[in-house]
């Protein structure tokens, strides 16, 4: 059975991380996209390393980090700055259902590439705009990075050890969260309006900012403050609304101990050998357990210092208290259940060689998704697209590029 989005073709005029997450996704999902990057330089991130992928005859390629985000998808290049190459760009965008970019706000505007210009051109397209601040508001026209959104979301004000302990102050989150989540938002966005556009015949602009979508994803901790009017601090590995849901040192290393309710409470006091805890009204529920973490913490933390991690973790599973290893990567991929969900798999790539790639995970039980191209090496399908989708014959597409204006 075809993939679900076999029917859609998207125009990724977007780089670096949260367009072509979104791209992508919408690839993994069967969409055709035709990522279009500047000749002789293409994605910013494909020169992001090291570490660098191997062409096929074992001579540095891109780098891992443009094969993050770019599998299933196209790549053609022209150079849209030149009067030729925004025209080529015009008539991709009659022949797709989505447009994606990630310029500064307004930034296309003067190549005839905005949403008015190519909405004029298709009336039923979907474009989708991804900036740091989003289409409006004072901050709109500057350029917006993921860590700057970190820092500026309040994100990074409850990341990270207290301040007075050691390593304490406000830290990032070791990926890029605001633009995933910035391209996950618009794919969600995209589908909708595709969606819309099926019933209706009508395109229309989504405007995404990575700013919105990280303060959207603080989650409980934006209602704990709106909600009580207090300022949220960092705490740690612990949660500011469950205890005990931290790590904890056992004699060997730590673990995680993600105490949900208060059954699992009463079952861990067992296990650890507290079972007066579960009856102490300081501790006999969730909310006493926040409002006297202070003493409660110490106490757990003495009882699991006196075994090794393997017990702790072995008994914990047995009693049904949610509990866990902290991983490296590499171990994390090396699990059991990493290897039966497939979350490593290989793509061509390179010219006969191929590259490695997670999974996406979207698991679907009637069609699936797919992965039919690897991350495309810059130009690759410019011919094939402009001969095939716009109709140019040979000399037509010989002297655009003897001209420059393709790669």
């Amino acid at each position: 059975m075809a993939p679900p989005l076999a029917h859609l073709r998207v125009l990724d005029l977007s780089r670096v991380l949260a367009g072509p997450w979104a791209s992508m996704t919408l690839a993994d999902l069967g969409a055709e996209v035709i990522k279009v990057e500047r000749p002789g330089e293409g994605d910013d991130t494909r020169r992001w390393g090291p570490p660098f992928a191997s062409a096929a005859d074992g001579s540095p390629a891109d780098a891992a980090y443009f094969l993050s985000a770019n599998r299933g998808k196209r790549s053609v290049a022209v150079d849209f700055t030149r009067p030729e190459g925004q025209a080529l760009v015009r008539r991709l965008a009659a022949r797709a259902d989505v447009a994606i970019e990630n310029f500064k706000a307004g930034g296309l505007a003067r190549y005839g590439l905005d949403w008015p210009s190519l909405g004029a051109v298709n009336p039923r397209l979907v474009y989708c705009s991804i900036t740091g601040f989003g289409q409006s508001g004072p901050l709109s026209e500057r350029a917006g990075y993921d860590f700057l959104i970190q820092g500026m979301s309040g994100l990074m004000s409850i990341t990270g050890a207290p301040d007075g302990e050691a390593g304490g102050g406000p830290m990032k989150v070791g990926v890029a969260v605001s633009d995933v989540l910035a391209g996950l938002y618009a794919t969600i966005g995209i589908l909708a309006a595709v969606a819309h556009a099926a019933r209706t015949g009508e395109g229309q602009h989504i405007d995404i900012a990575l700013f919105d979508a990280q303060v959207a994803a603080l989650a409980n901790q934006a209602l704990n403050h709106l909600v009580s009017g207090t300022v949220p601090q960092r705490l740690g590995n612990a949660h500011p609304n469950i205890v005990p849901y931290q790590t904890f040192a056992a004699g060997d290393g730590p673990l995680i101990v993600a105490v949900g309710n208060d059954g699992q409470f009463a079952r861990f006091c067992g296990v650890i050998g507290r079972r007066e805890w579960a009856a102490d009204p300081r501790f006999a529920t969730n909310p006493e357990r926040v409002r006297h973490r202070d003493v409660l913490i110490p106490l757990i933390a003495a009882a699991m210092a006196v075994r090794p991690r393997a017990h702790w973790l072995a008994a914990l599973a047995a009693a049904g208290v949610p509990c866990g290893p902290i991983h490296t990567i590499a171990e994390a991929f090396n699990t059991d259940q990493a290897i039966a969900r497939g979350l490593r798999i290989d793509l061509p790539y390179g010219g006969g060689g191929s590259a490695p790639a997670v999974a996406c995970p979207i698991r679907l039980s009637a069609t699936e998704v797919a992965y039919e191209r690897g991350p495309p090496r810059l130009g690759a399908d410019t011919d094939a697209v402009l001969r095939d989708l716009l109709g140019l014959g040979a000399e037509e597409i010989a002297a655009l590029r003897a001209e420059g204006v393709i790669g």
